[in-house]
């Protein structure tokens, strides 16, 4: 066959025999091979699918697991929740009850003071009794005696008299004052022995009415011990008989027992203010004292300042706004709730740059046994301190007489708390129970600097035991 050139293949005249030979023939083995490919593809698709549908299944396993989880998430969290509720319902009865429990007692031990107070004053009246006939007797005698003189007189000749110029009033002296304001506490102590020791041996009876009589004074139960005893060993040593002895005997001891704490307040400071940081629990006359102070040091020349420290009353903030204006005093305060410390740091720093003489720091009133208050009254001294190492320079624990025996647990404490260097005793001439001056001063040895005897300013008196005892001791004298 004659070789075909390139452009042989394309001509039109092919024969049918030639278009036949050039066609590709298909064989029997290139079907099966392609068969076999489609099966391979077919597979592949079915083991795709079948991976998407396992991954589809599996996010949606996932996603349903997430939803569980959550709603019992939600559910523990509601249950928390609920717990919590009745946790707090349960905490708030428990509080309701402890109040409940708390007020409860508060009335029995309010029922037992005012029996206390009744089996008390049924005492003191009995005493009173007692003096009231004593007094009478003598004014009978001495009018007996006086009858007496004018039938004598009358026998004499009759004797033309000048009538006697009439004496002017004169106005109560301070002593005069200090004796009534101590009063009732002399109708248990000092002229009210007078009844109790006349006429009497001296004998276990006699000793016995008196430690009763100085415990209804609240003289205190160590006090008295110690009295009686120093008042035995005497008796025993001197061999007195007389009990009018003994009782000039119990009057010196009761002035040797207030000697050492009758030191009175010098407020002087070279550096600077001298610091008074007054303290005591609510209702005790502190604010009051605080004004009373002022007004003493500002008419001894001294320049006076006032800090309103007790920022949880708004009525002892005004009260003490009211003394300020009233001597043109200026007093330091901020709003009510205040820091306290914040206040009387101001008022210190204040005192410092108009170079004043006297800083009085008011605080507020606390119960002694209330731990964080007494807490807080330590942060204050420790904020004075940052502006003046040696401030406060006098810490007053002021005293209401009229508490009796809760007075040592509240000078205890205080004692204990913030270290009191002073003490004022105010009410003295509202109670009978003056003899806790006693107790306190044998107790704790801490100076008594003042005390209160009425509602003038001069009633807050420098305390002095030599004239305490005197005014209280004084009846003697007028019934001899």
């Amino acid at each position: 066959m004659a070789k075909k050139g390139f452009f042989s293949w394309f001509r039109k005249d092919k024969s049918q025999d030639e278009v036949v030979a050039e066609t590709p023939v298909v064989t029997p083995t290139q079907d099966t091979a392609d068969a076999t490919e489609r099966l391979a593809q077919q597979e592949q698709a079915e083991v795709q699918l079948a991976i998407e549908v396992e991954a589809h299944a599996e996010k949606q396993a996932a996603e349903q697991l997430t939803a569980e989880q959550a709603q019992v998430k939600a559910e523990a969290e509601q249950f928390a929740l609920e717990h919590a509720r009745i946790e707090a319902l349960d905490f708030a009865k428990q509080q309701a009850e402890a109040t409940r429990l708390a007020t409860e007692q508060l009335r029995a031990e309010k029922h037992a003071a005012e029996a206390l107070a009744v089996a008390q004053l049924a005492a003191e009246q009995r005493i009173v009794e007692q003096l009231a006939a004593q007094q009478l007797a003598a004014e009978k005698a001495a009018a007996e005696q006086l009858a007496q003189a004018e039938t004598a007189q009358a026998i004499e000749p009759a004797v033309e008299l000048q009538p006697e110029p009439q004496e002017r009033p004169v106005k109560e002296g301070l002593f005069a004052r200090l004796k009534r304001g101590l009063m009732r506490t002399s109708e248990n102590i000092g002229s009210g022995f007078i009844g109790l020791f006349r006429g009497k041996k001296i004998d276990d009876d006699l000793f016995e009415e008196l430690e009763e009589q100085l415990l209804i004074a609240d003289v205190g139960v160590e006090t008295t011990t110690r009295l009686i005893n120093k008042l035995t060993e005497h008796a025993s040593r001197k061999q007195l008989k007389d009990a009018e002895a003994l009782y000039d005997l119990l009057r010196d001891e009761l002035q040797k027992t207030l000697d050492p704490v009758a030191i009175p307040l010098v407020p002087n400071n070279a550096n600077g203010p001298f610091v008074i940081l007054m303290v005591g629990v609510n209702g005790v006359g502190k604010t009051t004292t605080i004004g009373k102070l002022a007004k003493q040091y500002q008419s001894q020349g001294k320049s006076v300042m006032l800090a309103a420290g007790d920022t949880f009353r708004a009525a002892a903030v005004e009260q003490l706004q009211v003394w300020g204006q009233r001597n043109d005093i200026t007093v330091v305060a901020q709003h009510t709730g205040a820091d306290s410390a914040s206040v009387l740091f101001d008022a210190l720093q204040a005192a410092k740059a108009r170079k004043v003489d006297v800083l009085i720091a008011d605080t507020a009133g606390r119960l002694q046994n209330k731990a964080h208050l007494m807490e807080e009254l330590k942060k204050v001294v420790r904020v004075m301190k940052k502006l003046d190492p040696e401030a406060p320079h006098e810490v007053m624990l002021t005293l209401d007489a009229s508490t009796g025996q809760n007075a040592i647990s509240q000078a205890q404490l205080f004692q204990e708390a913030v270290g009191v260097t002073g003490l004022t005793i105010s009410k003295l001439d509202g109670t009978a129970k003056g003899g806790v001056v006693f107790a306190i001063a044998d107790k704790f040895n801490i100076p008594i600097r003042y005390i209160g005897v009425g509602e003038q300013i001069d009633d807050l008196r420098t305390f002095n035991s030599k004239e305490f005892i005197d005014a209280l001791f004084t009846q003697e004298k007028a019934d001899n």
